[in-house]
């Protein structure tokens, strides 16, 4: 049995947080300074993570090697299981222009250039962020706005900027799953605190998307349609995280958000041509004006319709306790690690959910969308290989991070880490959202945010009387903030919109609101770590 140790490092804590922190400080050098390709750093962090632990922390080599076996196969299955199955559901959609179907059809909801950042942006990226993540959403929203006749530099920031609040349950609950693995929490506590964080973004963020748009004229004529499409989208993220399932609150919320804005008369009226000659200064798709039969725009839509019903079905409880018993448990094989009081810890033991994963519902309602679209079975697995290849690198990039995490939290260079923070005391409720925040500049990823710090935001509250699920979300829920000023998010949205190069005229423009909604965010996790708003928390 292999003993975790806080203080292996000259019987210091500071010494040892110092030795156990190099393996991430090497991957956001790499990332951040060096520019190094995601996959690489990941794979020089790992390397890093695994000298740190057998040479100052004494885990065997064996246990080691076995831990980082488990990290990678966490992060194939069910983590990029979701994502592939996930994004290859968007190229069936693509390969047989439904998407463009989908595209006009959101162009007729409204003329006005405001409501059309509502409706693409806010609540198609959302849509898009629950089934792909991973710089989809910015890269497909920019180049729609384009289409729509936005100019290029205001269609990526108003991308970058939506893409916020759908960012902790993206990828059909990527980031929080992967938040609840790393640090032991039930994935529903996890759920549900971040449920009732990111919501409040939510409402905040529509409101600056008119600004950014049309200024305060836009935020004059069109602040009821933005707070009814925020407050709905809110709703609909808050009741899905606590009481459904976190995969479906992205594409609930992203669903009544647009339901709602089309609701609201004002929405629906011409805008006025001032208003879209001052907007709209780019050139207009051509094919806009393509009326597109009802059979085919009902087509177009179906995909999402399948997702939302074969989760929803799975979630009863009959279907629930059936799709459960396919999961395998089982003892890790050369693993046997024990905490500093002498317990086993939870990464003895692996589950397997062999159907009980969004992976595989997501698979399913990709099988279901084949037969809608009429795409022939050669060419969905043609498609589903493509999927493979193009992720070929993020798939590398995930692997290496989950199997470095895993190596840190099984070692204890996480624990010793949180032990020393914790020193921040009660400031650490503020510090917590800014840790996320930084990991997902830097990464690119809530995902690989989640993996390198959730375990240590556990145990930096633990240590300081805070509680564990609140600081594990704040992780998450700040680190959405941190997408929009990501090296990888800015490359994705220049090259959408044609603008390669000019990465850091958009990184200007976002950052002042990267900062100042997570300073938001910052005070919201403080309150709700006090009286104040302690009353949020389940």
């Amino acid at each position: 049995m292999y003993v975790q140790e806080l203080d292996p490092v000259a019987g210091s804590l500071g010494l040892s947080a110092l030795v156990a922190a190099l393996p991430l400080v090497l991957v956001l050098v790499l990332l951040g300074g060096v520019r190094t390709k995601a996959h690489l750093a990941g794979l020089i962090g790992l390397a890093a993570a695994a000298l740190v632990a057998v040479l100052a922390y004494g885990m065997p080599v064996g246990q080691t090697l076995s831990g980082a076996a488990q990290g990678a196969l966490f992060g194939l299955f069910p983590i990029l299981w979701i994502v592939v199955n996930a994004l290859w559901v968007y190229r069936m959609t693509v390969r047989t222009r439904h998407f463009d179907i989908l595209r006009r059809s959101f162009g007729r909801l409204s003329d006005d250039p405001r409501i059309q950042a509502l409706v693409v942006a806010f609540c198609f990226g959302a849509l898009l962020e629950a089934l792909a993540g991973f710089g989809a959403p910015v890269a497909i929203c920019s180049v729609m706005l384009v289409a729509l006749g936005f100019e290029p530099v205001r269609a990526a920031v108003v991308a970058l900027v939506a893409n916020t609040a759908p960012v902790a349950f993206g990828a059909m609950g990527t980031p929080v799953v992967t938040l609840a693995q790393v640090t032991g929490l039930p994935l529903e506590t996890v759920s549900s605190v971040v449920g009732r964080q990111t919501p409040l973004l939510a409402l905040v963020v529509p409101l600056l998307l008119v600004a950014l748009v049309d200024g305060r004229r836009g935020l004059r004529e069109t602040w009821a349609p933005a707070l009814v499409c925020g407050l709905a989208f809110a709703v609909a993220q808050f009741l899905a995280s606590n009481h459904v399932s976190a995969q479906l609150a992205d594409i609930g919320a992203a669903l009544a958000g647009a339901g709602a804005l089309v609701a609201v008369p004002r929405a629906r009226r011409p805008a006025a041509e001032p208003v879209r000659a001052a907007v709209l200064t780019g050139a207009r798709s051509e094919d806009l004006d393509v009326a597109d039969p009802r059979r085919e725009v009902a087509r177009a839509y179906a995909p999402y319709a399948l997702i939302v019903v074969i989760f929803s079905v799975a979630q009863l409880p009959a279907v629930k306790d059936l799709l459960a018993k396919a999961t395998r448990t089982f003892d890790w094989p050369f693993l046997d690690v024990a905490n500093p009081d002498g317990e086993p810890v939870g990464g003895n033991v692996f589950s397997l959910p062999l159907v009980a994963t969004g992976g595989t519902l997501v698979l399913l309602a990709g099988l279901c969308t084949a037969v809608v679209l009429g795409v022939h079975a050669r060419d969905a697995a043609r498609e589903w290989g493509a999927t493979v290849h193009e992720l070929r690198f993020a798939i590398l990039t995930v692997t290496s991070v989950l199997a470095l995490a895993y190596v840190m939290n099984l070692s204890g260079q996480a624990a010793t880490i949180g032990h020393f923070v914790a020193a921040a005391g009660a400031g650490l409720a503020f510090l917590s959202p800014v840790l996320g925040w930084f990991g997902v500049a830097v990464t690119g990823s809530d995902t690989s945010a989640n993996a390198l710090f959730g375990a240590l935001q556990v145990t930096a509250a633990r240590e300081s009387g805070l509680p564990p699920e609140l600081l594990a979300a704040a992780n998450s829920s700040g680190g959405v903030l941190g997408k929009m000023i990501s090296p990888q998010n800015l490359t994705i949205a220049c090259a959408a919109v044609g603008l390669a190069g000019r990465e850091g005229d958009l990184l200007r423009k976002v950052l002042p609101w990267s900062i100042g909604l997570l300073l938001v965010m910052c005070l919201i996790v403080v309150g709700q770590s006090s009286p104040v708003l302690e009353w949020m928390l389940p």
